[in-house]
């Protein structure tokens, strides 16, 4: 028997699992190539990877290049976020000066300043979701959430337990003004393609 076929089974034996387990299974599935896959309360997602995805994510990561160093940015890299078997890969999440990585080698929620996330169709329930929940009992500051299909973007500040006091839409050609959170400049998304 393989040591995954043993986790597997002690994990299906004591009826617990942990996203470790669950990621080792993605690791020894066919996925494929151009397909973003993680974990949102225990259920596993894979959506393709669309060019109009690709560039609004892009085009973020581009301009919050202005406050954080590349060092400090992440992309479709796995992060644990509070809840149940909670393992995103944020499409563009950035951190705070003071971040460190855990003993395996993996962003901490805790340090997370920023996150955006471009919907998929298939999706964007998770998005506006459970993922919003978790970014908010992580106390994420700033959740930007694009729309290529409604050509908006959704900002959520102000974490409040599990949501977000604050919600403000933005049309894509419009400014989004970060200066008064700890992202602290002005994106451009007249640059956004639609869907």
């Amino acid at each position: 028997m393989t040591v995954l076929a043993d986790r597997i089974e002690m994990a299906d034996e004591s009826g617990e699992l942990t996203l470790d387990v669950m990621f080792e299974w993605l690791e020894k599935m066919p996925v494929p190539e151009g397909y973003k896959v993680e974990i949102v309360g225990g259920n596993i997602f894979m959506s393709p990877q669309r060019q109009t995805h690709f560039e609004i994510i892009l085009g973020i990561l581009e301009q919050v290049r202005a406050k954080y160093p590349r060092n400090r940015l992440a992309s479709d890299v796995r992060i644990d976020f509070p809840g149940r078997l909670n393992g995103f890969a944020c499409d563009v999440a950035a951190f705070a000066d003071r971040s460190v990585k855990d003993d395996k080698g993996r962003w901490r929620h805790q340090d997370v300043e920023f996150v955006a996330e471009v919907i998929s169709k298939d999706t964007a329930a998770n998005d506006y979701g459970p993922k919003k929940t978790a970014y908010a009992q992580a106390r994420v500051p700033v959740y930007l959430v694009a729309d290529p299909y409604e050509a908006t973007c959704h900002v959520y500040t102000q974490p409040r337990q599990e949501d977000y006091a604050t919600e403000t839409k933005v049309l894509f050609g419009e400014d989004i003004d970060l200066t008064g959170t700890v992202v602290g400049l002005v994106l451009k998304t007249d640059g956004f393609p639609r869907d």
